[in-house]
């Protein structure tokens, strides 16, 4: 990857929806080299995909929670189901599992707080393998959804 691959990868990171020509303007090649250059980056998996960005209060979905999840056993039969369990929960926005304590740390959002509750007790205290959940509530997000740094 040159530095023409990176600033290509800046500006759709910037705007995904930009057309090739004003991508290959942008960064100042001719649009078939452009083309090659986005369709290789795609193909190579460093561009994994395209998708809107959703402002989630504007949906009504204004209520964010972190959540620390305490695993009973760590062995890979009950992490694999955890991690199976979780993923198909859609206000589950992020699931990440942690060295140490906790064992995962999930990032749950909802419409309201009784949302959140009907979410925790009815989700999130049933999944696979958790021996202890506990959560902290989002007051306000400083930085969110920003691009990778490409240096």
């Amino acid at each position: 990857m040159d530095a023409i691959d990176r600033q290509i990868l800046a500006e759709l990171q910037q705007d995904g929806r930009l057309s090739v020509t004003d991508l290959a303007e942008r960064v100042q090649l001719s649009v078939s080299p452009c083309h090659r250059r986005v369709r290789a980056l795609e193909r190579s998996g460093a561009i994994a995909g395209y998708r809107a960005y959703l402002d989630s209060a504007a949906l009504g979905l204004g209520f964010e929670a972190l959540v620390f999840v305490t695993m009973t056993a760590a062995d890979r039969a009950t992490l694999d189901a955890f991690e199976s369990a979780v993923v198909e929960i859609p206000y589950v926005l992020e699931a990440q599992r942690l060295f140490g304590d906790p064992d995962f740390l999930l990032r749950v959002i909802a419409r309201d707080l009784a949302a959140f509750q009907l979410i925790y007790d009815d989700h999130l205290a049933t999944l696979p393998g958790v021996q202890r959940l506990t959560s902290t509530l989002v007051m306000k997000t400083v930085a969110e959804n920003r691009p990778l740094p490409l240096d």
